[in-house]
């Protein structure tokens, strides 16, 4: 599925989200990237129309769909290879996270596997 950018890093924030141990809802991400409350429900609202989320009416606790999840975490482990992946080559842990953010969206699946190999050789020498 071809989604955009933000609709990605709305993913991948959900799931680390999760990944916390907590239900997750719409003002925990505004919280956790200093966004606004209805730039989240804008963001969620095209989320849920590509059926990537669903949101509880009761709770208001955001799942995944499959396809979600799937995306979710493609996203996640990029941005983890490639902090890694940059931080082994010498950069700082800020600029290795702030720059992952950005490659993690535009690098093709053939040089992010080729990447994802060398870190996996670098780590068992």
């Amino acid at each position: 599925m071809n989604i955009f950018e933000s609709a990605e890093d709305y993913l991948e924030r959900i799931l680390m989200l999760q990944n916390r141990s907590i239900n997750v809802r719409a003002i925990d991400i505004a919280n956790d990237m200093n966004f606004s409350r209805p730039s989240v429900s804008i963001a969620l609202k095209k989320l849920k129309e590509k059926n990537l989320i669903s949101v509880d009416t009761t709770t208001q606790v955001i799942t995944f769909t499959k396809e979600g999840l799937k995306i979710a975490k493609t996203i996640y482990e990029r941005h983890n290879v490639l902090s890694q992946c940059l931080i082994a080559l010498g950069v700082s842990e800020e600029n290795s996270l702030k720059d992952a953010c950005e490659i993690e969206h535009v690098i093709s699946e053939e040089s992010f596997q080729r990447l994802k190999e060398y870190m996996n050789r670098v780590k068992k020498d």
